[in-house]
């Protein structure tokens, strides 16, 4: 039963959107309705308000942090908490892509799947923050970026040995991720994929 609260908790949280939050806290106009449409960091950004964007980001990436660590540290003792951890994992981050309290249209994931990461091992997201900003720094594509680190992340999950139950949910996380960004991935193809710090409206 215990578990079962764990993860619709996870859920609920991970519904909780940032994006829609501070835009309000800082008097800017929903991210739904400008930009990509995404109720993301990124689309917060284009509203040029820096500091909405960067609190964005970091309360996308600290709820998927948080509902890891409390999976790990707090698990029943009847339970493992590789697999919870994993359960957990899974559900905070599908609870960002779709929010039960936006009608289930949410982000693409990015952040959240950093903090999940991070609350799973360190190093592994440590490697998939690093490898978004070395391809987003070198192509300005925030869009490749996540992709490229959204492929990477389950190979350094393996490399570095990571339970096997947190490896397949990294690699179900980038599925998750990739598949959101199919869009993107048509305007990469185009040549139509707003970069970095352009105000152009983008999908």
């Amino acid at each position: 039963m215990l578990t079962i609260v764990f993860i619709v908790a996870a859920y609920l949280l991970g519904s909780i959107s940032f994006a829609v939050i501070t835009s309000k806290l800082f008097g800017l106009a929903d991210p739904r309705t400008y930009g990509s449409g995404n109720p993301g960091a990124t689309n917060v950004l284009r509203s040029g308000k820096k500091a909405a964007a960067a609190l964005t980001l970091f309360g996308d990436a600290a709820k998927g942090w948080l509902a890891v660590w409390l999976a790990i540290h707090f698990s029943p003792s009847d339970v493992s908490y590789t697999m919870l951890a994993a359960a957990v994992a899974l559900a905070v981050f599908i609870g960002h892509l779709f929010p039960i309290f936006l009608r289930f249209k949410g982000g693409k994931g990015v952040a959240t799947a950093l903090g999940v990461l991070l609350g799973l091992n360190v190093w592994v997201g440590l490697g998939g923050l690093a490898t978004w900003l070395f391809m987003a720094l070198v192509f300005r594509y925030s869009s490749l970026a996540a992709l490229t680190a959204a492929v990477a992340t389950p190979i350094y999950a393996f490399l570095l040995g990571l339970p096997r139950e947190w490896v397949l949910a990294s690699g179900i996380m980038s599925l998750l991720l990739i598949w959101r960004h199919k869009s993107n991935i048509q305007n990469l193809l185009a040549g139509k994929e707003t970069k970095i710090g352009n105000s152009k409206k983008s999908q």
